[in-house]
């Protein structure tokens, strides 16, 4: 059984910024994969098929002189599973190009064709070219404020919103500033592959807030390949057990071995030493509960085998670099994306 991707169709011309251009592209184009490169885990998502697609024929350059090679003409695409129009350097004249208009007609026809539409930043006025925003609440980056008000004045800008999708129609949808494309990998990945794929997704390319460092990020490490029977079957009982009161010294019984010939068997198998090493599996445990479920702090503390929560918090602070409760309305933000406000209150 052939198993279709969702594509994605990113429009490129030459008032397109090459930066937001090829991170979407990139990040897009790496969903499931670049995890399992990194971690080892298999995600088993095939991820998006993405594609850079545009009026103008052969290689031209964008903004800044970054050449840009399509790989389809408009009129070479099927009707897509998703569109994106990312941000654009508008001049004085941007409407009077014919590559302009042929992309604007183009977005118009696939979106009646049951396509959606995204933009990023600037890209917010292709779709308004194109009527798909007249009468909806949309947004852009502040500084195209004016643009709207004297080009598309039947749109309803709010240049305050980050993201905008409508309540009852999740196939339009703009965001502001150039940084943006992130909310809208984000969501995108989230909508087809599930919120898991996004926080995967957030935690490889650091996407969000970084005032924190890099820890809040981090991910389970690859596990460390090695030839020792035994400490290979401990680490699996560990892994379903990682709850179990005294756990390194179960282990230790389990293996049949004496305690200083474990420990020492042990950190060379696996390159951590066995009370580091339950540690990095509870605390790993403990960021999946804090992003996919509602429990308490102390409910989730008990649940990966610390009775004592207020010890529990110090060392998820330590290894995650924030705070459980940090950590859990960090990710939050991720699975939030797309809800309408009133959704949020």
């Amino acid at each position: 059984m052939t198993i279709v991707k969702p594509r994605i169709d990113i429009v490129a011309l030459p008032e397109t910024t090459g930066s937001v251009l090829y991170c979407l592209y990139e990040i897009l184009d790496s969903v499931g994969s670049m995890w399992t490169a990194l971690t080892g885990e298999d995600t088993h998502i095939d991820g998006f098929d993405v594609r850079i697609a545009s009026p103008i024929k052969g290689v031209f350059t964008c903004v800044g002189k970054i050449p840009i090679m399509p790989e389809a003409g408009l009129e070479d695409l099927p009707p897509g599973s998703v569109i994106i129009a990312p941000d654009f350097l508008l001049g004085d004249d941007f409407r009077d190009t014919e590559h302009w208009q042929a992309s604007a007609r183009w977005i118009g026809e696939q979106h009646a064709r049951g396509a959606n539409i995204c933009s990023v930043c600037t890209g917010a006025a292709l779709l308004a070219e194109a009527g798909l925003l007249d009468g909806r609440v949309a947004t852009t980056h502040w500084a195209g404020a004016a643009l709207f008000e004297t080009a598309y004045p039947n749109v309803k800008l709010k240049p305050d919103l980050i993201f905008s999708c409508a309540m009852d129609d999740e196939s339009i949808i703009t965001t502001g500033g150039s940084s943006s494309w992130m909310e809208l990998c984000l969501y995108l990945i989230k909508r087809f592959f599930g919120y898991e794929a996004a926080s995967q997704t957030a935690k490889i390319y650091l996407l969000g807030d970084r005032a924190d460092g890099q820890l809040p990020f981090t991910g389970p490490a690859p596990k460390r390949e090695h030839d020792d029977a035994v400490i290979s079957e401990c680490q699996s009982w560990i892994a379903d057990n990682y709850h179990a009161p005294q756990p390194v010294t179960r282990m230790i019984e389990k293996s049949g071995l004496a305690e200083r010939t474990f420990k020492r068997r042990f950190t060379s198998a696996t390159g951590m030493k066995p009370v580091a090493y339950v540690q990095t599996v509870r605390v790993e445990e403990a960021k999946q509960l804090l992003e996919t479920t509602l429990q308490s702090v102390e409910e989730i503390s008990a649940a990966v085998g610390y009775e004592d929560s207020a010890f529990f918090r110090r060392l998820f602070k330590r290894m995650a670099g924030v705070s459980p409760a940090k950590y859990r309305q960090k990710y939050q933000a991720i699975r939030n994306l797309g809800k309408p406000m009133a959704q949020l209150a």
